[in-house]
C-alpha cells in the first residue's frame, strides 16, 4: 500500500445541521454511516467528514483547543471554465462566502475560491495541464 494517499479529510464545524444543509445544497449525499456527531460523505477515492469543533479537538487530544480554518485549501477540478462558473454559482447559492470569483490565472488555468460556513476554503479550477479521468478523479501526468 502506498504511503502517498489520503483516505479521510475531516473538517471541524461549529454547527452540524448548518454544515449538512450547506453540503446538501452543493449536491453532496450524506453516507448512511453518519451519526449525530460525525457526518461522512463518500468522495471519489476518499471520504470527507464533518465533526464538531469541540469534539474534534478532544479527539485530537487537545480538549479546549481553538481550531482554526483557512490555512489549507480543498479543491475540485473541472474540465471547462463554464463548469467552474456553475459550481461557483451553486456554492454561493448554498450560502458560501465568495473569496475570489473565477478568473483566468497566471499559471494558465481558470480558478476561484469560496469558503464554507465554517471558513474552510475551497478552490474550483480548470487546469489544462491536468486532464481529469473519466470518473472526475485526477492522475497527475508523467513529466518524463
Amino acid at each position: 500500500m502506498t504511503p502517498q494517499r489520503i483516505t479521510l479529510v475531516t473538517l471541524g464545524v461549529a454547527d452540524m445541521a448548518r454544515s449538512r444543509a450547506f453540503y446538501a445544497a452543493l449536491g453532496w449525499q450524506m453516507h448512511p454511516d453518519s451519526t449525530a456527531s460525525m457526518t461522512v460523505y463518500q468522495a471519489n477515492g476518499f471520504a470527507l467528514g464533518l465533526f464538531g469543533l469541540e469534539g474534534l479537538a478532544k479527539d485530537q487530544g487537545r480538549p479546549g483547543a481553538d481550531l482554526g480554518t483557512g490555512a489549507s485549501t480543498l479543491a475540485q477540478n473541472f474540465e471547462t471554465d463554464a463548469e467552474v462558473d456553475a459550481a461557483y454559482a451553486r456554492a454561493l447559492g448554498a450560502g458560501a462566502t465568495p473569496l475570489k470569483a473565477p478568473e483566468k490565472v497566471f499559471w494558465g488555468g481558470y480558478s476561484g475560491y469560496f469558503a464554507d460556513p465554517d471558513g474552510h476554503v475551497w478552490e474550483l479550477a480548470m487546469n489544462p495541464f491536468w486532464p481529469l479521468n473519466e470518473d472526475g478523479s485526477l492522475s497527475l501526468p508523467d513529466t518524463e
